[in-house]
Formats: structure tokens, sequence, C-alpha cells
């Protein structure tokens, strides 16, 4: 009710007629499930300086984040109470956590390296600004955040990647650094080259008082053996569930797998089970419906003017009582192991360039992540099963790796330099191998599909030893 008698004077607010919603029941009736597609104009107006149109105070800053199917990137919409109230709110309830479960921690002694993104001007007239969330926070946050945090701003939001990984390790190489915060794959890439540079092979050589990673956007799953490999076992590992959207969860207790949701950020959250996915009318529930185990997808209503906003997540719940979350997946396909976010929608144009400019044609595929190995950066496999051979399979991954930098600007910045995704491995397999994989699984029939893009490596792996 907050939100919705503080938007009730937008233009969004007006249309709905907010001010006669009295209950859950008559908001969820009458306003619709949204997607990126159905804001989208409401957004582009309010990067063109129009306000008052979403959410009833200024927004200026719009956060950047990989594209849907028909636009390589989407702008999330970031206000000054989704600032203070939600993102900030929850830095300062992941330290409170933090400390409460080690009590004799020190991370305040020394300094916190953080692994910023980078934001751009959209008009210097309205002063709009679009970034990564966390160059966002970062560029917003009070003064006194400079004297504990390292590296300064202007390296921590520099956007030239391979020199601001070099420019990093300098800064920080002498510095008592005590904690850590950002995405698993940039920050071992980075942690990499520390090693190199100073020759030490454990990273408590070099900051022996480090005791914390706190880290979030991709699973960590794939990169916990890397780090213990180059990190004490003393460390200490937390997990948080942050988006453009918002701040969603915080890993509360030591064991590892699940998050507290945190409900007091001005979010009002609503659920949908995955059988409603789709249909034109989809039921939800509310946090006191849910249920354990099962798969939800995550719908939000936000203080930054999103309104019950489908954001593409799956959860489950593995407590009600307090209620604690575990991220569960997509709601369709996609590859996201190194922050890429790539659908199948990307793969399926990508693939159609690819074609068509080297003559052939594809009859079934699926691609996976392969995951950093040793002092190798990641990539993505794929299984093809061509109908008509391309001439030469080298000159179509090169084709499909541009296709993709073309129609997803978060694989195409991981791709940059292949700093953190090297060029694609495509494998042409006979045919029938498809065929014959499904019929394995006893799944051959018109619903069942081969699933295009996966997180894991499981299917693929099952396909290769089908083949071999």
């Amino acid at each position: 009710m907050h939100l919705i008698n503080e938007a009730q004077n937008t233009e969004w607010g007006k249309s709905y007629d907010y001010k006669s919603i009295r209950n859950r029941e008559t908001f969820k009736k009458r306003v619709p499930i949204q997607d990126y597609e159905d804001i989208k104009p409401f957004v582009k107006r309010l990067m063109d300086g129009e306000q008052n149109i979403l959410w009833n105070t200024d927004i200026k800053w719009f956060s950047k984040s990989s594209g849907t199917t028909s636009d390589k990137s989407k702008f999330i919409p970031v206000s000054q109470e989704a600032l203070e109230e939600c993102h900030y709110k929850g830095g300062k309830d992941m330290l409170s956590l933090y400390c409460s479960n080690n009590p004799q921690t020190k991370v305040f002694d020394g300094k916190a390296l953080a692994m910023g993104g980078t934001h751009n001007v959209i008009s210097l007239e309205n002063e709009s600004h679009y970034g990564d969330v966390s160059a966002i926070i970062m560029q917003n946050l009070p003064n006194w955040a400079e004297f504990i945090r390292t590296p300064n701003l202007e390296i921590a939001l520099m956007d030239e990647w391979e020199e601001k990984i070099k420019k990093m390790a300098e800064a920080t190489i002498n510095e008592d650094v005590t904690s850590m915060a950002g995405v698993p794959s940039w920050t071992l890439i980075l942690l990499r080259y520390i090693l190199e540079k100073t020759g030490k092979k454990n990273i408590h050589e070099v900051w022996p008082n480090l005791e914390v990673f706190f880290h979030g956007a991709v699973s960590f799953t794939p990169y916990r053996d890397q780090f213990k490999s180059i990190i004490s076992p003393k460390m200490n590992y937390m997990e948080t569930y942050t988006a453009s959207e918002g701040f969603f969860g915080i890993q509360d207790c030591k064991r590892a797998g699940d998050m507290l949701l945190m409900l007091d950020y001005g979010i009002y959250y609503e659920f949908m089970s995955m059988e409603e996915d789709g249909k034109d009318e989809a039921d939800t529930i509310t946090l006191a419906e849910v249920k354990l185990g099962v798969n939800y997808a995550l719908i939000i209503s936000t203080n930054a003017g999103l309104w019950r906003y489908k954001i593409g997540d799956t959860v489950q719940f593995t407590s009600l009582d307090p209620y604690r979350i575990k991220v569960s997946g997509r709601t369709k396909h996609f590859i996201n192991a190194f922050g890429e976010e790539l659908i199948v929608d990307n793969a399926d144009n990508a693939l159609k360039v690819a074609c068509k400019k080297t003559g052939a044609v594809i009859k079934e595929y699926t691609a996976a992540p392969v995951y950093f190995s040793g002092n190798e950066t990641g990539s993505h496999e794929w299984l093809i099963e061509f109908e008509k051979q391309p001439s030469s399979l080298e000159n179509f991954t090169e084709t499909l790796d541009s296709a993709l930098k073309s129609v997803n600007s978060d694989y195409e910045a991981k791709r940059h330099k292949s700093i953190a995704l090297r060029m694609p491995i495509v494998r042409s397999v006979p045919t029938g191998t498809f065929y014959n994989w499904l019929k394995s699984k006893n799944k051959l029939g018109g619903q069942f599909k081969v699933p295009r893009l996966s997180n894991e490596r499981k299917y693929l792996e099952e396909i290769i030893s089908l083949v071999k």
C-alpha cells in the first residue's frame, strides 16, 4: 500500500486508478504482469528526461542489463529510494549479518576491494546516466566510503577491462585488503593476475588479513574449488542475491546453499508457479502461501516504479520461518556462467546469421559453458548437427561469435580481448545424434525438445558420451 500510495499520482498510477486500490487482490486483478517489452516505452521516456511516469520522484539512473528478445541491452530505472532503501540497506545488512556470524572479525581494520562495473552519461542536459548496477551504487556512495574502499573510484569504474585489471592490481597489491566483493569470474581473473604479477602461489601471501568474499550475480558452484586452490582455507564466503531490479537475498548462516529473503527493502513480492508461466492471465500467490521446494517465478513491485515485473529468475523456498530461498534458475533456458546472460533468442539469431554467411544449415544444437580451468578462461561449447556443413567450421565459429556479440552486450563485454570468455568451441556431431539422445532418455515425441542452452554441462556431456 505504501508503494501504491506513493505512485497514485504518476501517469502509471492514474492509468490503473491506484487511488481506489485498497488490497492486494484488487492490485493483482487490475495490473497485468509486466516484462521488459511492456515497460520499455515508459523507460525510454524516462531516459529522455520525462518524470512522474512510473514513480513519483525523479529517476536519473538506469541499470544496464543484458538484452531481451529484441534489444541488445535493457535499462532498469533506479530511483533514489531504491538506492537508499534497497541496495545500500542490503549492503549494510550484509555486513551486519557477517559480523553477527563472525564476532571476532577484523574486516573493518583494512580495505574492501570492490569489483565495479562502468557507467555512461545518457544526456548532460537532463543529467541522466546508465551503467552496471555496481557502478551506479559505487558512484552514489557517500564520501566516507572512499576511505575504506580500494581501488579509488577512477580505477574502479574504468570501462577498459584489460587495463582495469592491471590498474586494480597495481593499486591494491600493497593495501591491507580484508574483504572482497564482486562477480566470481571477474574476481578470479584479478586474483590470478595478482598472483602472476607477484610470483606468489596463494592470495593470502599478498593479503594476509583477507577474510571474506561477498559474491553474487552468478552461481558460485563452478568457481568454489578454483577459489579454494589459490586462497587459504580460513577464507569465508558469503552469497548475495542482487540484480539490476533490486537487492533480494543475503546468506544469513555460515552454511551455504540458501539466503534470507529481505522483506523490508521497498519491494513487494509475488510468486508464480511455473505451471502458470505463459498463460494470458497467470495467477500469483503471496508470501504467506508459498510452499517449500516449489519452483516459483519471481514477480516484483518496487520503489523504482517496476509494477508486477517478472525479472526472469526462479526461486525455491528452503525455509518458511524465516523465509529463505535459493535461486533455482531462469524462467527460460539460458547460459549465465560468467555474467553473459545468453538467452535462446540470442543463440537462435546468431546461428541464423552464421548460417546465412557460411551457407550452413542447422538441424539441432545445444550449448553449455566450459568453466575456468588452470589459467584458461571460460568458453561456450556448442554441439551442432548440421543438415548442410559449412565449408569451414573455423569460419562458422568466428561468424557465430561476432553475431553473439552483436545481439548481447554482456556476452560482448565478457568476450572483450578474451579476458573472461575465449572463442566458443563448436563441434559438429553426426546426423541422428540428438534423435538418439532423446530416444535414450525415452523422450521422443513432439512435446519433447532438445534443450538449446543450459547453465550446466549435464546434457552436453551425455550427448558427447553417446557420440563417443
